[in-house]
C-alpha cells in the first residue's frame, strides 16, 4: 500500500493534469520509445517553444485525468510507454511537431488526440497536422482582403489620371 506522500503526489500530478486538460486546446497520445536522448531534448525544446507541455505521465494517472475531464475514450489507447503533449496556444502545434518526430523515429508512434473536446485517432491527428498553423492562415485570410482593396486603389488611381490627362492644363 502506498504510503500518504505518494498518494498526495499523485493527486496533485492528475489534478494539474485535469487543470492543463480543460483548458487545452489540444493534446497528442504518443508511444514514447525508442528516442533517443538528444532526439527527445531536440523534441521537448521544440514542443516548449512552441507553447506545448509534454510529459510522460503514468497510464493510470492520464486515464485518471481523461476520465475527469470526459476524453474517457483516451484510455484505450493507453498502454505501453505513453507521453502527453498538450497544447495551450496553438491547436495545430502538438500534432504538427510529433508528427515529424514520428516519421523520424520509427517506434516513435502517434496513438491518438483530442481537439476542441473531441477524440481524434492516430489519422485525425494526421489530418490536424496536415493545417497550416494560426500565422499562416492569418497571412492568407489579410492577403485575400488586401487583394480587392489593392485592385479598388488601382482602378480609382487609374480613373484619376485619365481624368487629369483629359482636362485641359491651366495657363
Amino acid at each position: 500500500m502506498p504510503s500518504n506522500k505518494v498518494l498526495e503526489e499523485k493527486k496533485a500530478i492528475v489534478a494539474d493534469l485535469v487543470d492543463k486538460l480543460g483548458k487545452a486546446q489540444s493534446g497528442v497520445l504518443v508511444k514514447y520509445q525508442g528516442i533517443t536522448v538528444e532526439d527527445d531534448t531536440k523534441l521537448r525544446a521544440e514542443l516548449r517553444k512552441a507553447g506545448v507541455d509534454y510529459a510522460v505521465i503514468k497510464n493510470s494517472l492520464i486515464g485518471k485525468a481523461c476520465d475527469e475531464v470526459g476524453y474517457g475514450a483516451l484510455k484505450e489507447h493507453l498502454h505501453g510507454m505513453n507521453a502527453i503533449a498538450i497544447g495551450m496556444e496553438d491547436a495545430v502545434a502538438p500534432a504538427k511537431i510529433l508528427k515529424e518526430y514520428a516519421e523520424k523515429v520509427e517506434t516513435f508512434e502517434i496513438k491518438a488526440g483530442f481537439v476542441d473536446g473531441e477524440i481524434l485517432d492516430a489519422k485525425g491527428v494526421d489530418t490536424l497536422a496536415s493545417i497550416p498553423s494560426r500565422e499562416v492562415l492569418v497571412g492568407k485570410i489579410l492577403g485575400s482582403i488586401q487583394g480587392p482593396l489593392y485592385s479598388l486603389a488601382y482602378a480609382l488611381q487609374a480613373i484619376i489620371d485619365k481624368e487629369g490627362e483629359s482636362t485641359p492644363a491651366a495657363e
